[in-house]
């Protein structure tokens, strides 16, 4: 008779320790943003375009793993705390793939969006990852409790685009160094983030599993 295993029971942190973690999360999730704007007005990068635009969206891809990362490690460590520290990295995914844009419509376009959509449709790289920042909007405007309150159970099942975001920004990445013929970091990434969605296709596939197994076992 095969059955789920429960979540392990965890330490939780006390109201003033989950307080101090999110504030430490917080800062360290900033400092990569910092660190590119300190260097750019140091002048240090050669091409502090193409520099400000690879650093924030590999930023916005690594918050990304990190925010996937967070219900397997709850799962696994019984730390079911870890879930009150997903909604802040999502947001911060929003704002290094907003950084990432807003850079590539600035630089690339002057802001020009016509310019831009022409640039979108023409580049199939671009093209996948302008529509996974276009699947980002949504759940960031529905980030707050006021909304999660409003929309209930919808809300859960709005926040599933990150599952088509995930590899539409590997897709996005692959092809983006491919044209350098770089694809050992869009290989390593391209692995966390099938192993991260893969645990969640392997626990439901084992949830829809267990009645059945319970069934014809009894």
């Amino acid at each position: 008779m095969t059955k789920n295993a429960p979540v392990r029971p965890g330490i939780s942190p006390s109201p003033k320790q989950l307080a101090a973690i999110k504030s430490l999360l917080f800062v360290l999730a900033l400092l990569p943003f910092a660190r590119i704007v300190w260097l750019i007005v140091q002048q240090v990068p050669v091409e502090p375009v193409e520099f400000v635009t690879h650093g924030t969206g590999d930023w916005a891809l690594y918050l990304l793993c990190a925010t996937l990362a967070i219900t397997p490690l709850r799962r696994l460590t019984g730390w079911n705390w870890l879930i009150r520290l997903r909604r802040m990295l999502g947001l911060y995914v929003f704002f290094y793939a907003l950084m990432h844009f807003l850079t590539f419509l600035w630089a690339d376009h002057q802001f020009d969006v016509g310019a831009m959509w022409k640039d979108v449709l023409k580049r199939p790289f671009i093209t996948v990852g302008f529509i996974a920042f276009v699947l980002l909007l949504p759940l960031a405007a529905t980030s707050t409790n006021a909304m999660i309150k409003r929309l209930g159970r919808r809300w859960a099942q709005l926040h599933r685009l990150i599952y088509v975001i995930a590899p539409l920004a590997i897709l996005h990445y692959w092809w983006m160094k491919a044209g350098k013929h770089n694809f050992e970091q869009p290989i390593v990434w391209g692995t966390v983030v099938a192993v991260l969605l893969g645990l969640r296709v392997y626990w439901s596939w084992s949830r829809s599993r267990s009645p059945a197994t319970s069934r014809s076992v009894t």
